[in-house]
């Protein structure tokens, strides 16, 4: 197996575990998954951190995951949730989800990494009940210029390091292009020390797919 696939696929997904750990992100998992109910698709699904925050109105999860590891590492975490939890596809780019068949879907740091984001969007409209909104907190590009510019500059090893994590995407406007409106996004740095600034612009809220 290559170096840098056993990496992504054997050591990122331990990596992510650690960083985005329920004691580190806890507060804005519970505040994502606090607006879902019904049947919820979730992309990026993990080791299951989010399972914990969902209410009892979330009758089944539907996970994207491409990790096999991760998946495994979910185990536990999907016992303990009582529901059904089912492995939906590896892909959020191309889901083998009816249309029309979600009321929710719930992404926590994972639209920076999905390569083809535009068609995971356009598969999100898709998969959604009318009235049904994605939810979502991500870290973004930053409005800062100063750094924007650190976030582009380092990009490329970061990219490498961190299983094609995107630091300069900017999200909200990802979710425009694709014909979705943000009505109550919030943002501002997850931490005040400048050093992680680069990695902490967080965006969170409720998507809702544009009428046309």
């Amino acid at each position: 197996m290559d170096i840098a696939v056993k990496w992504d696929e054997r050591v990122v997904p331990h990596l992510v575990d650690l960083a985005l750990s329920d004691r580190v992100t806890g507060g804005w998992r519970e505040h994502v998954a606090a607006g879902a109910e019904g049947d919820v698709l979730e992309l990026g699904f993990g080791s299951g951190t989010n399972l914990s925050h969902y209410r009892s109105t979330v009758d089944r999860v539907l996970a994207v995951e491409p990790s096999d590891v991760a998946w495994e590492k979910a185990s536990t975490s999907i016992a303990s949730f009582g529901r059904p939890v089912e492995r939906a596809g590896l892909d959020g780019a191309h889901l083998d989800v009816p249309d029309a068949s979600v009321d929710a879907v719930v992404s926590t740091w994972t639209m920076c990494t999905i390569p083809d984001l535009s068609s995971a969007l356009a598969e999100v409209r898709r998969v959604l009940r009318p009235g049904g909104r994605l939810h979502f907190v991500e870290h973004s590009l930053a409005p800062s210029d100063r750094v924007a510019r650190v976030q582009r500059r380092i990009q490329p090893t970061w990219g490498r390091l961190a299983g094609g994590c995107h630091l300069d995407r900017d999200i909200p406007a990802e979710l425009v292009a694709a014909g979705f409106v943000v009505p109550d996004l919030r943002t501002r740095y997850a931490s005040r020390l400048w050093p992680a600034r680069p990695f902490g612009w967080f965006v969170t809220g409720a998507a809702e797919p544009q009428q046309v």
